[in-house]
């Protein structure tokens, strides 16, 4: 099934439900008020972090010249940045031109100049109150029936993955559904949790990112970035000849060499690179997927553990001593190496070996190169498929994926305008194709008999089950639209009702029940009386009404 073809309730509502807005409805300011006692004060967290955040702080700046003025300079300073080689000189020309006589350089550091009196003036602004109101939204309980379910798209170690689509937002997911007795019969506890809690420390875009983590009373979900374009092996071995092409090849390097990157510096070292872990989107960018296998390494320590996948496994991973972050340069290499030849380094595709002889090729054969290799690719797979991880690229200066970055193989890739997404794909999924297995195709999970839920295993998903997450879930509201479409203010900018502090609302009131509404528990009946919904709602509605008519 095309993706198309799943999105429901398109037109004007970009697949939105009709409903969308009472699943977006702000409370009222005044019960936000614990929520701001309890969040991060600082700068950097609520105006550069967060991309709500962010947005309101720079509508605060535009309401006063001077701030503006410094909002223009960081965004022409980070345009700057990206900036071609060929065309860098002459803008920069053109910044110094504008702005070397400015009031705004008498602040050598215009960030710190922002975090001091203009953050504090922020704050108490109705701009940050409607940062509240979005955090309060952001923080509410997440259930299934958030989410409208379409076909099966795969399957992973614990059950089905699903296309998953946002009523409020219209935004397609995928679902990683993990269901509860296969984790407990195959105690998969640590692993999944382990997953889960390694996704919410990184937001990079060369990896999946979760944007929401719940519940349901036979499965633990993680929502998370889909990816139409299929995976890597997929492309490898099913786009007509086998392997691909060198632009593709150093592109897709790249960008893995930029996700794993990102992970070490949160000190996460991946441990299972392969083709099959490695997603393209509609566009034709790639990420990192599956995180079961990742660990954080301790502070300043090394690790030891015999996990990963036959065949892309390093020396030293085989031979069961302490390593870091080598094991992911050494899959870094095997992938280059397989998207080049069509075959992985120490085996022909589909050629089947015990465990033991592949370890042993391993630790012992040196990897053959063919015609398909030229010399730069020969260069970065030897260098990268070092035996010893002393020896390996990445590995000898602790400099890690700088060192790497600079390696002749990647001599036409911008990693500044790479990172910042502005690199075009060497390809682009046709939207008509269908990049994955057939329903019919993708085996079903057969029913886990002998296993009973208690109360031992509640404490487990409690710590999964955790609802949004933040920068994920703001993007979302941004880049659907829904973040322009309610983030109203009154006439001439003054406050709306629900920004009006004056306004008292008893937390016990009907009202307040209105606005944050928990989910219905297991079991209880979810009917609603629509006579009682309506007046509470029309109550609600002209209690702040009047007042703002009265203002």
């Amino acid at each position: 099934m095309e993706t198309q073809l799943l999105l429901g309730n398109g037109g004007n509502r970009k697949g939105r439900s009709r409903k969308w807005k009472e699943f977006l409805r702000f409370p009222h300011i005044n019960e936000c008020t614990e929520l701001e006692k309890s969040i991060e004060q600082d700068y950097y967290s609520l105006c550069v972090k967060q991309p709500i955040g962010k947005q309101l702080f720079r509508l605060f700046c535009a309401t006063k010249s001077d701030l503006q003025h410094c909002i223009n300079l960081l965004d022409e300073t980070a345009e700057y940045e990206v900036t071609p080689d060929d065309k860098r000189k002459n803008f920069g020309k053109e910044l110094i031109n504008k702005y070397l006589t400015s009031q705004v350089f008498k602040h050598s550091f215009i960030l710190f100049y922002l975090s001091g009196a203009p953050f504090a003036e922020y704050q108490k602004s109705m701009y940050f109150d409607r940062f509240l109101q979005w955090k309060m939204v952001e923080r509410r309980p997440i259930t299934r029936d958030i989410f409208r379910e379409y076909r099966v798209l795969g399957k992973g170690g614990f059950g089905e993955v699903c296309a998953y689509q946002s009523r409020a937002s219209g935004k397609m997911y995928a679902c990683k559904k993990l269901e509860k007795k296969r984790i407990k019969k195959q105690r998969g506890e640590a692993m999944a949790l382990n997953e889960k809690q390694i996704l919410e420390r990184v937001n990079s875009r060369f990896v999946v990112s979760l944007a929401y983590a719940y519940e349901t009373k036979e499965d633990l979900c993680l929502v998370l970035t889909l990816m139409n374009g299929g995976d890597l092996r997929f492309h490898i071995y099913n786009m007509g000849t086998e392997g691909l092409n060198k632009e593709r090849v150093e592109f897709y390097a790249a960008e893995i060499l930029c996700g794993l990157s990102h992970l070490h510096k949160k000190s996460i070292v991946y441990r299972d690179l392969k083709p099959e872990n490695i997603l393209l989107d509609d566009n034709g960018h790639i990420r990192i997927s599956d995180l079961g296998l990742a660990i954080i390494l301790p502070e300043e320590k090394l690790v030891k553990g015999r996990v990963g996948t036959v065949g892309y496994m390093a020396p030293e991973v085989i031979t069961n001593t302490y390593y870091s972050v080598s094991v992911d340069w050494w899959g870094l290499g095997c992938l280059i190496y397989e998207m080049t030849d069509g075959n992985p380094p120490f085996r022909k595709h589909k050629e089947r070996l015990p465990r033991q002889e592949m370890e042993r090729r391993v630790l012992e054969m040196i990897e053959n190169y063919g015609k398909k290799f030229d010399e730069d690719t020969k260069y970065i797979c030897k260098s990268l498929l070092a035996k010893n991880p002393k020896e390996r690229l990445g590995c000898k200066y602790g400099r890690g994926s700088e060192v790497i970055k600079g390696h002749v193989f990647f001599k036409d890739i911008n990693f500044t305008r790479l990172e910042a997404g502005m690199m075009p794909p060497p390809f682009v999924p046709d939207p008509r194709a269908v990049y994955c297995a057939d329903v019919l195709d993708i085996d079903q999970f057969s029913t886990v008999k002998g296993v009973s839920l208690g109360e031992v295993d509640e404490n487990f998903y409690s710590k999964f089950n955790t609802g949004s997450v933040p920068v994920p879930w703001q993007n979302e509201m941004i880049e659907t639209e829904c973040f322009k479409d309610l983030n109203v203010f009154g006439p001439r900018g003054t406050r709306t009702p629900d920004l009006d502090r004056s306004i008292v609302i008893p937390k016990t009131s009907s009202e307040t029940q209105l606005i944050h509404r928990s989910p219905p528990e297991y079991g209880r009946s979810k009917k609603k009386c629509k006579t009682c919904a309506n007046w509470k709602k029309t109550k609600l509605t002209n209690i702040l009404n009047s007042r703002f008519d009265d203002n």
